[in-house]
């Protein structure tokens, strides 16, 4: 008979055995979650180099969008590993993680939306709702025009708090956002006016802001959108 090897032994070992899986398994995903990041590095490099060369410059400093982008990708890479995000949640997710960063680092910096990414954002939204099925991108399709609608409501009554950028964003994260469902559409306006009231706040009693300055309600929506939207994700996966 054959004397078995190290490695024999500790496959056919169920002790062994079972920390060699568990350990590979660990690996495996290490990588997968670091191919994630690396990826995310180059699309946030993409993303500024699209905004320093608009009509009108978005100049937005390194490594900002390079350094959001990876967070945002690998965590959602990381939680696909683990089986916390379905497969066809993965598309959506990092698309509209991509957008948060580009998006929000140009309204912090310029305060603006530039029509470059909030537009083309509706048809790649619901390009990217696809995997979720048909009723999915119908929802989503609906959900835009009403985001579209509420958000041109309040820029029409109040300027200065809603932008027309704004008014602009509420198409693909309303798309996206039906898509989870209606009342997330509801919960992530919510959040994203908490946000903004939050941030006004503190940025009033720091003095960091000025009395009656306006904050960017962009950057609120897309981590609102985000957050909901990734937590829908999760819940179905536990469903």
């Amino acid at each position: 008979m054959r004397p078995r090897s190290s490695i024999d032994a500790m496959t056919h070992s169920p002790g062994m055995g079972s920390a060699f899986v568990v350990t590979a398994g660990f690996v495996t995903a290490g990588f997968v979650t670091a191919g994630f990041v690396v990826v995310g590095v180059l699309a946030g490099a993409g993303a500024r180099w699209l905004l320093g060369r608009l009509r009108r410059g978005a100049q937005v400093r390194p490594p900002g969008c390079e350094v959001g982008v990876a967070a945002v990708w690998g965590a959602t890479g990381a939680a696909w590993t683990a089986g916390l995000v379905p497969p066809a949640w993965l598309p959506v997710l990092l698309g509209l993680g991509w957008l948060a960063i580009a998006a929000a680092a140009v309204d912090l910096a310029h305060h603006r939306l530039p029509d470059v990414l909030t537009l083309p954002a509706l048809p790649a939204a619901l390009l990217l709702l696809v995997p979720l099925g048909a009723g999915a991108v119908a929802r989503g399709v609906a959900g835009a025009g009403i985001a579209v609608a509420a958000h041109a409501a309040l820029h029409l009554l109040a300027p200065g708090a809603m932008g027309a950028g704004d008014v602009k964003l509420a198409a693909p994260l309303g798309a996206v956002l039906a898509a989870v469902s209606w009342p997330a559409l509801v919960l992530a306006a919510v959040l994203a006016a908490l946000i903004t009231g939050c941030v006004a706040i503190v940025g009033s009693c720091t003095r960091r802001l000025a009395r009656g300055a306006a904050v960017p309600h962009g950057p609120s929506m897309l981590i609102a959108a985000w957050i909901v939207a990734s937590g829908a994700a999760i819940a179905a996966a536990a469903g």
